[in-house]
Order: structure tokens, then C-alpha cells, then sequence
């Protein structure tokens, strides 16, 4: 009786050996066949059209995360619901910049218009695919800058520019104050350094965070830096538009 209680006992311990033992390539687990179905909902049409503006994006967010560092790009998305504007490129055909050479604004003085047109060239010195060039005529010019003697608001310059539907920036002017809302005119080296701050908006540059960028809300600093110039590189390497889903 002994002896068959061992057996018994041994055989359930092997047993419960083999249960616990993982699967291994010598033990098999009955083949079992399991159905798997999926279901997808198409959020919206999808035209070939719009799968192709979807792959412009992806390779553009691509770029992005790739070259964004060192450039304020991203602020620029944030700040202007996630899309970029720029001009066309013009190559062999420059943005002509007409600079109002005369004011009879109080302290005017005419190296101020020099200042400005010191300001695009410095721009201009990127080699951006839209390059600048001198109009001496208004009507011939695709953007005036023009002065004033100061806003009613607490700016210095202001630009404003329209886009079509699709971003490209196609029209733009440029408006600088000789005083200062509180009173004093603008030294001439302020002077340049508002106008840098202007074309960075006409070309498509949005503000930055860095005091240290011409494109900073406050102008504090006398000319372009890096991230300045990597950031309209960029802008100008991207197709203009919606960048985010």
C-alpha cells in the first residue's frame, strides 16, 4: 500500500513538473488557430491630392526634427497655428524695395533711409532664394518702406504682408517710425537695426524668445545672428503652409 501511495505521489509531482515547465522546442503546445479581424475608420476622403499634401508634410516635420535646432522655427509654428508663409523663389527675378528717400517728418535725416537699405543688403547677403534689389521708383517697386514721425501703439516698425491660400507671401510694406512712442527719434544704428527686424518679418520670419535674435519682440542687438540666419535659411529650404496634421 506504501508503495503504491509513493508511486502515486510521484507520478502527480511529474506531472505538475511538466505543467509548470516553459515551452521549449522539445515540449509543444497544442496548435491552436485563432481568428483576427481588424476594423479601421477613415477619418476623412482621402483624395490622391490630399495623400500628397500628407507626404509633403511628413517630409517637412521630418526636416524639422532634423534641422530645427539652432533656429526659432518652431516658436514661429506655434505662434502662427502651426504653418509657415514665405515668398516664392526669385532667383533671376528680385524683390524690388522702393525706400522713401525724403521726409518732412521732424529729425529726419536721410542717413536713416541709408540705414535701411544697409539692413537688406545685410539680408540680402544670405543668399536667401528671394534676393533684393533698389527701386528708385514706387511704382516699380514690389515693397515700400515708408516713415513716419511714431505709432500710436508702443512699436517702432511695422510690417504687414498678405498671402494667398497656399502661403506664398505676394504682397508687403514696411512702415518705420522716427520717434519713439515716448518722444526721442531713433539714433541711426537703431534705426538699422529696426529696419533688419521689419525685413525679417517681410521675408516670413515671426518673432523670437532670445533677446539675442534681431527678430527678438524688443530690438536689443545691432545685427543678424546665427539663428537668425539659420532660421530664414530654413524657413526658405520648407515649402510655405500647414505643417502640422
Amino acid at each position: 500500500m506504501m508503495h503504491r501511495r509513493t508511486r502515486f505521489r510521484a507520478r502527480t509531482v511529474a506531472a505538475l513538473l511538466l505543467a509548470l515547465l516553459p515551452l521549449s522546442g522539445t515540449i509543444r503546445a497544442p496548435m491552436v488557430l485563432t481568428s483576427v479581424a481588424s476594423g479601421g475608420v477613415v477619418a476623412k476622403p482621402l483624395t490622391r491630392r490630399a495623400a500628397e499634401n500628407e507626404a509633403v508634410k511628413a517630409e517637412v516635420r521630418r526636416r524639422l526634427a532634423e534641422r530645427g535646432s539652432g533656429t526659432y522655427i518652431n516658436e514661429m509654428l506655434a505662434e502662427r497655428d502651426s504653418a509657415l508663409a514665405r515668398w516664392p523663389d526669385r532667383e533671376g527675378n528680385p524683390l524690388t524695395i522702393w525706400v522713401q528717400p525724403t521726409s518732412t517728418v521732424a529729425d529726419w535725416t536721410d542717413e536713416y533711409a541709408d540705414a535701411v537699405r544697409d539692413a537688406v543688403n545685410g539680408w540680402d547677403a544670405l543668399g536667401l532664394p528671394v534676393r533684393f534689389a533698389f527701386a528708385t521708383d514706387s511704382a516699380d517697386a514690389d515693397v515700400h518702406v515708408t516713415f513716419i514721425d511714431q505709432f500710436e501703439e508702443s512699436i517702432s516698425g511695422r510690417t504687414k504682408w498678405e498671402r494667398d491660400d497656399s502661403w506664398w507671401i505676394t504682397d508687403a510694406e514696411i512702415v518705420l517710425a522716427v520717434h519713439h512712442r515716448s518722444g526721442p527719434a531713433l539714433d541711426v544704428d537703431a534705426m538699422r537695426a529696426l529696419a533688419l527686424h521689419e525685413i525679417g518679418h517681410l521675408l516670413g520670419l515671426d518673432h523670437s524668445g532670445d533677446a539675442a535674435n534681431v527678430m527678438a519682440p524688443w530690438v536689443q542687438v545691432a545685427d543678424l545672428s546665427s539663428a537668425d540666419r539659420t532660421t530664414a535659411r530654413l524657413l526658405y529650404e520648407l515649402p510655405p503652409g500647414r505643417v502640422r496634421r
